[in-house]
């Protein structure tokens, strides 16, 4: 198979959050696949993953205006370069520019979906987005149902986890229990849940929440009115420099996902493969593609989303077995090991775009 050529568009540039972004970035970079990398937008302005330092040179930020006009800049950077397809990492704005892109050069386009960013395009510009493009890639089942819905050839290709980074260690033998959740402060998440479950719970507990997000306020108020000011602690957010020293210092990782008011969910959250890398029994809500990667029993356990009282239930059962939060650990070791180890999927994301662009190679 030969070397193919794309161009890849992508939205804000850098995001703390978006972690699969910058990990499949690197790679396909790595591998020669990537012709350009265009921004629709800028990044988030946190602080930045250690490994971020290599595609900033390689990233070029569009200038804020429609899809079309940034569709034209990059079309004058990309004309009389061998490319052979344009891609957009997401279903929204960068897939519409790199449709756009496309049709003027006589190009095959594509485009990859994660969770909201299919959610926010009208569902007949969705439809026609799909039926056109080249390749639909879904990193879960969750969105991949919702694509294959509506017509669309999908193919799943899950996100992958840095096992040498978030590598399994001892549980911590002091008390008390220490919890720990990670993820953006937002509805969806589900952490108001989470602080109700806990004014249930009869153990003793610190439980610190790794993230930034708007709904900081409110839940400084519910940790409050809970009365769990001085064993619950938002702590912003931290790099991969940082993070798996969290995992490190924590007993059982929580992830009480919930479906927004706006019908919003996750679909497999980062925190969910990297508390399974780092050997650590995960509870979490039956939500998104969440189960694809906690098997009830096995690897962690599911409970119902926004019921308070079974997360409770499920904390005091792991809380009051040890034994079989260190099997539920080590489970999920095996099991990222085999199903999500980072290299092992992002070579299955080259070999999939390589192939399918190679119908639009110049040189062919």
């Amino acid at each position: 198979m030969n070397q193919r050529k794309i161009v890849m568009i992508i939205s804000g540039f850098p995001r703390r959050s978006e972690t699969f972004a910058l990990q499949e970035l690197l790679a396909l970079d790595a591998q020669g696949l990537l012709a350009g990398i265009f921004a629709t937008k800028p990044g988030d302005g946190s602080s930045l993953h250690p490994d971020c330092q290599p595609l900033l040179k390689r990233v070029e930020h569009l200038p804020p205006g429609s899809a079309a006009a940034q569709a034209e800049i990059v079309i004058k950077r990309v004309k009389g370069q061998s490319v052979s397809g344009i891609h957009g990492y997401f279903a929204h704005t960068p897939a519409e520019v790199a449709s756009l892109v496309a049709t003027n050069l006589g190009l095959p386009y594509g485009f990859s979906t994660h969770a909201l960013d299919a959610r926010k395009v009208p569902l007949d510009i969705l439809r026609e987005r799909a039926q056109k493009s080249a390749c639909i890639i879904a990193c879960n089942y969750d969105v991949a149902e919702d694509l294959t819905q509506i017509g669309g050839q999908v193919t799943l290709l899950p996100h992958g986890v840095d096992i040498k980074r978030f590598r399994p260690s001892p549980c911590p033998v002091s008390k008390p229990i220490r919890l720990l959740s990670v993820g953006r402060l937002v509805e969806k998440k589900g952490f108001d849940v989470l602080i109700k479950a806990l004014s249930q719970v009869s153990f003793p507990f610190y439980l610190r929440i790794v993230g930034e997000g708007p709904d900081k306020d409110q839940l400084e108020k519910d940790i409050q009115a809970a009365n769990l000011s001085d064993r619950v602690e938002l702590c912003g957010g931290m790099t991969h420099l940082e993070l798996p020293n969290e995992y490190t210092k924590s007993h059982i990782v929580v992830v009480p996902s919930i479906v927004n008011r706006a019908g919003d969910r996750d679909g497999l959250p980062n925190v969910v493969l990297e508390a399974m890398a780092s050997g650590r029994p995960v509870i979490a809500t039956n939500v998104g593609a969440i189960k694809s990667a906690i098997v009830n029993g096995e690897t962690g356990i599911l409970v119902p989303s926004g019921d308070p009282g079974s997360l409770a239930k499920a904390l005091e059962m792991l809380v009051n077995n040890p034994d079989m939060g260190e099997r539920f650990g080590q489970n999920a070791r095996q099991r990222v090991e085999r199903d999500f180890e980072l290299k092992a999927c992002t070579d299955r994301l080259f070999r999939f775009l390589n192939s399918v662009y190679s119908q639009g190679d110049p040189s062919s």
